[in-house]
This record gives structure tokens, C-alpha cells and sequence, in this order.
């Protein structure tokens, strides 16, 4: 009877390798991954939640520091252009203003010459009293008031050119038309006002012919 089979026998245990010691350390060193509890879970939910708080936290703060950022800037804008601003309508204003101010002087010094003018003219209109002429001063004492009235009109005339309120308008005295603008003087009148305005203008002349007609006449009775 034949003996039985023995598969060891044909193994040359010289060209086997020997078993690592290590294989089965290793083996034994690696446990199975187990599945993570509910209360793992729920410590690694809070603690998500917790830094997205944080985070969140710090972008609020983020965006707080951003707003005071940009609000600080718009104001050194403003500042800027505001100060630019206004330094460059100030100093236009007070260039206006001095030339203003030095045209106002300078009415107002004319103004205080009319001022005097006119109470000197009036004050010597006043004193003329035609009651107390006589035959021999007649001539004198008319030609001096023709000529005090005649003085007194081209002083008004004068006044109203360079002051408007004199003749209740609001134009300034360069658009106030001159006298001598006969265009201008003439127009829009009627019949009868050009009537006055001709006699107002002639009656000097009317007042000295016939101041010289009752000086010949008085001549003649004299002789």
C-alpha cells in the first residue's frame, strides 16, 4: 500500500522566503473604522455651527469697518471739493464785492454833492421874494432869479441822470436816456405835452426877450 502524499516534501525550504515578523503586527495594528456615535455627531455639527458664527461675526465686522471706511472717505471728498469750492466763490465774490463797494462809495460821495447842491439851490429859491422889487431893481433882480432858477434846473437835470430813484425808475443811471437825445426825449408824447415840453424849454428865452422889451420901454419913459 502506497504511502500517502506529504506536499511538504517536495518544498525546498532554501529557496522559501521566511515569514516577515512583521506581517502579522500588521495585520493585528490595523482596527476597523467604526462608525461615529450620534453624540460625535452632534459635537462635530455644534462645532461647525460655531466657527460659521464666528465667521460670520467677522465679516459683520468686516463689513462694519468697510462702511466707516467708505463714509470716511466720502467726507475727505466733500472736504476737498467743498473747500475748493468755496475758496474759489469766495474770492470771485470779494472781487465783486470791492468793485461793488468802491462804485457804491462813489455814488454815494456824488450823491452826498447833490445833496448839498440841491439845499443850497433851494435855499436860495426860497430867499428870492419878488415882493420886494422896485421899478429900479426889476431888471437886475429878475435876470438874478432867472439865472438861480436856470442853475437849480441844470442842477436837478444833472442828479436825474446819475440817480433813477429821482425819476421812480429802477433802470441804472446808464440806461437813464441824456437830455440832449431828442430821439428819445420827443418820443411817445402827445400834442399837448410836446406844447408844455417846448415852453418849458423856450420860456428863458421868452423871459429875457421880454425882460429887455420892459427895459427899452422903461428907457423910453424915461426920456
Amino acid at each position: 500500500m502506497p504511502a500517502e502524499y506529504d506536499a511538504s516534501e517536495f518544498v525546498d525550504h532554501d529557496l522559501t522566503a521566511p515569514p516577515s515578523p512583521y506581517a502579522a503586527s500588521s495585520l493585528s495594528a490595523a482596527p476597523l473604522q467604526r462608525a461615529p456615535t450620534r453624540e460625535e455627531v452632534d459635537s462635530r455639527v455644534a462645532e461647525a455651527q460655531q466657527k460659521l458664527a464666528e465667521l460670520k461675526r467677522a465679516q459683520e465686522a468686516l463689513e462694519r469697518e468697510r462702511t466707516s471706511l467708505e463714509e470716511t472717505r466720502r467726507r475727505q471728498i466733500e472736504f476737498q471739493t467743498g473747500r475748493q469750492e468755496m475758496i474759489q466763490h469766495l474770492t470771485r465774490g470779494l472781487g465783486l464785492l470791492e468793485e461793488a463797494e468802491f462804485a457804491t462809495r462813489q455814488e454815494a460821495e456824488q450823491m452826498a454833492k447833490s445833496i448839498t447842491e440841491f439845499r443850497e439851490a433851494l435855499i436860495k429859491l426860497q430867499a428870492i421874494q419878488e415882493e420886494g422889487w422896485t421899478q429900479e431893481n426889476f431888471n437886475v433882480e429878475l435876470t438874478r432869479a432867472l439865472t438861480t432858477i436856470e442853475n437849480a434846473r441844470m442842477e436837478w437835470n444833472s442828479a436825474r441822470i446819475k440817480f433813477p430813484v429821482l425819476t421812480g425808475a429802477g433802470a441804472s443811471p446808464a440806461a437813464v436816456p441824456a437830455p440832449s437825445a431828442a430821439g428819445s426825449l420827443f418820443e411817445g408824447r402827445s400834442f399837448g405835452e410836446l406844447c408844455k415840453l417846448g415852453l418849458a424849454l423856450t420860456w428863458p428865452l421868452a423871459a429875457v426877450a421880454l425882460l429887455a422889451l420892459l427895459a427899452v420901454i422903461f428907457a423910453l419913459r424915461s426920456h
